[in-house]
């Protein structure tokens, strides 16, 4: 694993010259400050991740800081503010683009999304904020008024999200009407080593990424509940609906009647779920390999590891399962 860290800085090195050149041609005097540059990330993310970035750093020069003449209207610093920032938080790293420019102004991506049949006048004015901020991530979305070098060609952010989301993050936006705009990318860590909980459904060994489990507990048979014929367990005060993995993996499926069951509590996003397993194995770091081409894309896995024992073990992908 420490083969494969390299420090972010070789992806944010080109882009200083870049923010100068760009803010030269556009006529707008830009302070660049980059921080975090030690951050380390997989040499595969760190490859794929340097494209996505130009876009946003584009985006914030052209669209976001306003002219000099604008900004001493709105009683700002002639000079706006970009900033590149990388850090570690657990298993991830974050990436945020911000500037201290104009903000984005939902009512023109509302008026401009009707205006390119993304969604429907009724539709846009009930969505919230988050919602109306996803709509740039849209195909052939863009709010430049003229085609120029540097946008309105409509290759815009979604080819940004698809990048990032195929390395397995996200990217949020955080967006202020008149004080600015910041983007937030999460990525893994590494894409190849993660450390995994390997449990037993039937015959068969699986592995759950680590951080998508939040905890592993032992319920008895007596402690099931029926709700609506989905089955729950009252774990600490709340409600947690289980599903059980035979079911879900169709795996073989012996009837079991043990006393006592063990159970997975995985989350995604606010939403958690408990999977009822065979037995727990122990928690292990896994290379990753993906399926290949003739497998790719089944819901619920999302690649294999190759145990000590020579045997293959699946991967679960607990978004898709959830």
């Amino acid at each position: 694993m420490k083969v494969r860290m390299v420090p972010i800085e070789q992806v944010f090195n080109r882009f200083p010259r870049m923010v100068r050149d760009l803010a030269k041609e556009l006529g707008k005097d830009i302070e660049f400050i980059i921080e975090g540059k030690e951050t380390e990330l997989d040499r595969t993310v760190i490859d794929e991740i340097g494209d996505p970035l130009v876009h946003l750093l584009r985006n914030a020069v052209d669209h976001g800081i306003e002219y000099p003449q604008i900004r001493r209207q709105k009683g700002k610093p002639p000079t706006g503010l970009v900033r590149l920032v990388a850090r570690h938080e657990g298993n991830n790293v974050f990436i945020e683009v911000t500037d201290d420019g104009s903000g984005l102004n939902l009512d023109s991506i509302r008026a401009k999304a009707v205006e390119k049949g993304l969604a429907s006048s009724q539709e846009v004015s009930g969505m919230t904020p988050g919602q109306v901020t996803d709509l740039l991530f849209r195909s052939g979305f863009s709010t430049a008024q003229n085609v120029t070098d540097v946008s309105g060609r409509g290759v815009g952010l979604d080819v940004v999200k698809n990048k990032i989301e195929s390395l397995n993050g996200e990217i949020l936006v955080d967006t202020e009407l008149g004080q600015g705009t910041t983007f937030k990318i999460r990525l893994p860590l590494t894409l190849a080593i993660i450390q995994a909980l390997l449990v037993k459904v039937g015959n068969e060994t699986f592995a759950i990424p680590l951080s998508s489990v939040d905890e592993t507990t032992m319920i008895s048979k007596s402690d099931l509940k029926m709700v609506q014929t989905q089955e729950v367990v009252v774990l600490r005060g709340k409600v947690l609906p289980l599903v059980n993995a035979r079911r879900l993996l169709e795996t073989q499926d012996p009837d079991i009647n043990e006393e006592v069951m063990y159970v997975v509590v995985v989350r995604k996003g606010d939403k958690q779920l408990g999977i009822i397993v065979d037995s727990l194995i122990g928690q292990q770091e896994i290379v990753i390999k993906s399926l290949g081409k003739l497998l790719t894309g089944i819901p619920g896995v999302a690649g294999a590891t190759i145990l000590g024992d020579g045997a293959v073990s699946l991967i679960l992908d607990v978004g898709t399962l959830v």
